[in-house]
């Protein structure tokens, strides 16, 4: 059997040669992930704790995804270092930080409910759509110039102000039970009907008709 010649051959791959080929809005990104990650796990101390600093902590771990998600943009367009490993870093710490994070705090709030987990379900679903979506149409969505005019649906992001919401609630003393507008028994399970905003939330992401303008 013919051996591959010499200066065929592949280098050998590197250590962390995947970090090395990261741009500088990548390291965003992953903070973006960090920050949902870090809010996800303070949900769940809360819930083992019952101290209120783990839940305000979660909570403020929101805005910063946020900050790092609106940061990650605006230095891949200044540095023009945009990439489709970029685009999937963006929509994976998306899916975590207004996605999983948001649905994890509402349920250390206290939406445990039969109904409340299944709208929470239905919420992150629809948040990991609507980012898949976004990004198979990205191209088609796209003016002359290569850039998206408009997001097809609420982005992600909006989630944030769910967010706010639920620290308010533990603010002013209302969790659990306790959370605004109660609950009822409907069928075999318990609704809260404060959960019904994350399935508006939820709707309004996968929407096709509802389209916000990108800044």
């Amino acid at each position: 059997m013919d051996q591959p010649s010499p200066g065929l051959q592949r280098p050998a791959p590197r250590h962390f040669s995947m970090l090395r080929g990261f741009h500088l809005a990548d390291f965003f990104t992953l903070g973006n992930a960090a920050c949902g990650v870090g809010a996800t796990l303070l949900a769940m101390l809360f819930m083992a704790s019952g101290e209120p600093a783990h839940f305000f902590t979660a909570a403020a771990l929101a805005p910063a995804a946020f900050a790092f998600d609106v940061l990650d943009g605006r230095i891949a367009r200044a540095r023009h270092q945009h990439s489709p490993l970029g685009r999937e870093l963006d929509s994976l710490s998306d899916v975590i930080s207004f996605g999983v994070a948001p649905a994890a705090l509402g349920f250390a709030a206290g939406l445990q409910g039969g109904w409340d987990v299944a709208a929470l379900v239905y919420f992150v679903c629809c948040g990991v759509s609507r980012l898949a979506r976004y990004n198979v149409t990205a191209e088609d969505l796209a003016g002359s110039d290569g850039k998206v005019k408009y997001f097809e649906g609420t982005p992600i992001p909006t989630s944030v102000l769910l967010t706010a919401l639920l620290a308010v609630a533990a603010w002013s003393g209302h969790l659990g039970d306790d959370l605004w507008f109660g609950v009822l028994e409907v069928g075999p399970w318990r609704l809260h009907p404060l959960v019904l905003l994350f399935v508006l939330s939820g709707s309004c992401m996968i929407s096709k008709t509802l389209r916000i303008p990108k800044p």
